[in-house]
């Protein structure tokens, strides 16, 4: 975010105030603003000076930037604000990111994934396609280099940490970025090139809970003080005032948190809780309506695929009907085809029935014409002998003639059937065949973030054994190696700074003074 403004001749303090009332910042007493003096060292604005009087390059425009300046002991139970918290998580993620924070590989994986939760919310396979995660810087050069891994395959391990982070309010993930980073070596140190008394070249690092003696930046610290006077060279004036600003700083904040809360800060703290409260309320209630919303889309998809299933259901029906139809009209067809032929069939036995009977008339009236033809056959035999007999009387007497009487008597009828068998013949009948379907100087007692959070700790050492199978070693730097042997002596920062402790003023003097 940058912000101009054109009055070069107010103080820096006007300057402040501008820039944190335009954010809504209140915990001021950790910002600062930071530029590049003459010989391009970085440096802290003087509150008290105007903006023409510091000792920044002549340019136009004029550039600062507002930092983090002090960094408190305990980030969870300090931070109030949420812009104070985005603030210093921002500033922290570009520091491990460029390197300026050694932070060792599994360590790395694990801030990119709250980094994620922070920026994408819950992980969700439709909104985040595979490489969500390429657009943006998501891990130092240095652990990328030191191991042969695609960017692909580190952001899958990064993506499985952003899964398991499920329901985290990015609020709460930028909190679990911080309170991992304060864990680490470096974090909260502004580092110094000084000398002792003998000239040898050390590092004098500043930071809340006292001042460090190093030989070098990567190890861990050799001695430390509680701001008490000892002396030490450096390259520049200006670096001795800044060194003293800083001590002056991070004193009265040390001071500051043993005291009981200012009516103010305890406003903010209230202020806080129930914008916290609220937060959660209206997430609650964005879970429930989200739920809802879930499960009444559920619902439409169950009764769509009801109505799916009910419509396949009833295409079968359909079909079925169909086929039942047509086989009903075959059927039908069929017994319309019977049914003819039944009909066909009877007729015709009718027909046979009536030839039958007709053929038993016919019989019946051929047995009666032949019993008539046999009795006239017999009346002729009757007759001719009777006519025979008749000649020969009436040769003897013609009046005697019993054929003239007897014809007299007989019907016209018997001769013309007579005169019709001598005729036509013998007589021939035909054969019928029928037919057949925390408290004071509580830090010394702290614990790193994953010492306290076992569940944490074992995903950290999984990963970091996943990771040693594809680490190149002729990759390691000096920090590498080492971060690998404070953790195989078991040491970290609060182990050390509890070591370093022992003793009185004088003896962590002498044993600065002799290195």
């Amino acid at each position: 975010m940058e912000i101009n403004f054109v009055w070069a001749s107010f103080t820096m303090y006007f300057l402040f105030v501008q820039v944190i009332r335009t954010l809504g910042l209140r915990e001021v007493w950790y910002f600062g603003l930071q530029y590049l003096d003459i010989k391009g060292y970085t440096a802290w604005l003087n509150m008290n000076k105007r903006v023409t009087a510091q000792d920044c390059k002549k340019k136009d425009p004029l550039v600062f930037k507002l930092l983090v300046k002090y960094y408190p002991e305990d980030i969870q139970n300090e931070l109030i604000q949420d812009v104070t918290q985005r603030l210093f998580f921002l500033q922290v993620k570009e520091l491990v990111l460029t390197d300026q924070y050694y932070c060792p590989p599994e360590t790395a994986v694990l801030l990119a994934s709250y980094a994620a939760q922070a920026k994408f919310g819950d992980y969700n396979k439709s909104d985040h396609p595979p490489g969500y995660l390429l657009e943006d810087t998501i891990l130092p050069q240095r652990v990328t280099d030191q191991h042969s891994l695609s960017k692909e395959q580190w952001e899958e391990r990064i993506q499985v940490w952003h899964q398991d982070h499920q329901g985290m309010m990015r609020e709460d993930a930028i909190m679990e970025y911080l309170k991992i980073s304060q864990d680490l070596e470096m974090y909260g140190v502004n580092y110094f090139d000084i000398r002792n008394k003998k000239g040898t070249d050390l590092y004098l690092g500043v930071d809340s809970l006292g001042l460090k003696i190093e030989k070098d930046i990567s190890a861990l610290c050799t001695c430390s003080f509680f701001f008490q006077d000892f002396m030490f060279y450096a390259s520049r004036l200006q670096v001795n005032k800044r060194i003293l600003s800083l001590c002056m700083g991070n004193h009265e904040l040390y001071m500051r948190r043993r005291q009981p809360d200012s009516i103010e800060i305890q406003q903010m703290k209230s202020q806080a809780t129930d914008e916290k409260h609220q937060r959660l309320a209206d997430r609650a209630m964005l879970e429930d309506e989200r739920k809802m919303r879930e499960a009444a889309e559920m619902e439409r998809e169950k009764a769509q695929t009801d109505m799916v299933n009910m419509q396949k259901k009833l295409d079968v029906v359909q079909k079925e009907t169909q086929r039942a139809q047509i086989e009903l009209e075959n059927q039908m067809a069929h017994a319309k085809k019977l049914d003819e032929e039944r009909r066909s069939a009877l007729e015709e036995a009718q027909h046979f029935e009536k030839m039958r009977i007709e053929a038993e008339e016919a019989k019946s009236n051929l047995e009666q014409q032949a019993f008539t033809q046999q009795t006239n056959q017999e009346q002729l035999v009757s007759m001719r002998e009777l006519c025979e007999s008749a000649v020969v009387i009436d040769s003897i007497d013609p009046d005697l003639n019993p054929c003239k009487i007897e014809s007299n008597k007989l019907p016209c009828s018997v001769w013309v059937i007579a005169a019709c068998l001598y005729e036509d013949g013998d007589y021939e009948t035909a054969d019928f065949h029928p037919m057949s379907v925390d408290q004071q100087r509580s830090e010394e007692n702290r614990v790193t973030e994953s010492n306290k959070n076992s569940h944490l700790q074992m995903q950290l050492k999984k990963l970091q054994n996943d990771l040693e199978g594809a680490r190149n070693e002729k990759e390691n730097t000096k920090y590498d190696n080492l971060h690998l042997e404070n953790v195989k002596a078991g040491r970290d920062k609060y182990k050390t700074l509890r070591q370093i402790r022992m003793g009185n003023t004088k003896q962590r003097i002498d044993e600065f003074e002799a290195l």
